[in-house]
């Protein structure tokens, strides 16, 4: 599947503590025959080494997107919400039993992000700064509409294509 991964470090009660990467690309990992590899410093965000403990790696492949610009409004829909259910692409490799995901949308200094629930950033939506609130609504089972506020508008945006994503499993490792 083309398009980028993002790939978290969770933690022994599935607490997203490390985004090891964001919007990647293929080329960004050392590609061995059967796997894609990556390393990780036992660090969280802040740059603090970890507890020793159980950890896991897990992550999305997330295809091309598509973003629309809808145009501006007054006010969020009352039918928007936090969040929608995305059904994913199986994962050919593993029974896959993440078949259905939570979408949200997040904000920081850059802009909007599509994110899972537990707080992995998946993919740029807008590079508006300094949004206030955010919702989203499903669009079909392919597309979701969101609408960002910045205090002073409302834009409406489409994503296109969010089945486009597939869940994968690094599995446990211990930090010792």
């Amino acid at each position: 599947m083309e398009g980028t991964i993002s790939l978290g470090i969770f933690d022994s009660n599935d607490k997203l503590v490390r985004v090891l990467h964001r919007e990647s690309k293929v080329d960004n990992f050392t590609i061995d025959e059967n796997s894609l590899k990556t390393t990780w410093d036992g660090k969280n965000d802040a740059g603090e080494d970890l507890p020793t403990g159980k950890y896991r790696a897990r992550g999305y492949a997330v295809g091309r997107l598509k973003v629309d610009d809808l145009g501006k409004g007054e006010a969020l829909p009352s039918g928007a919400a936090d969040h929608v259910s995305v059904k994913l692409v199986t994962n050919p490799l593993v029974s896959d039993t993440r078949s259905v995901m939570e979408l949200g949308v997040g904000v920081d200094s850059k802009g909007s992000f599509l994110k899972t629930m537990d707080g992995l950033p998946l993919a740029t939506i807008n590079e508006t700064p300094n949004l206030a609130r955010v919702s989203l609504a499903k669009e079909g089972e392919k597309a979701a509409n969101i609408w960002q506020d910045d205090g002073s508008s409302v834009e409406h945006l489409r994503v296109s294509n969010i089945d486009k994503m597939m869940a994968f499993d690094c599995g446990f490792f211990e930090l010792k």
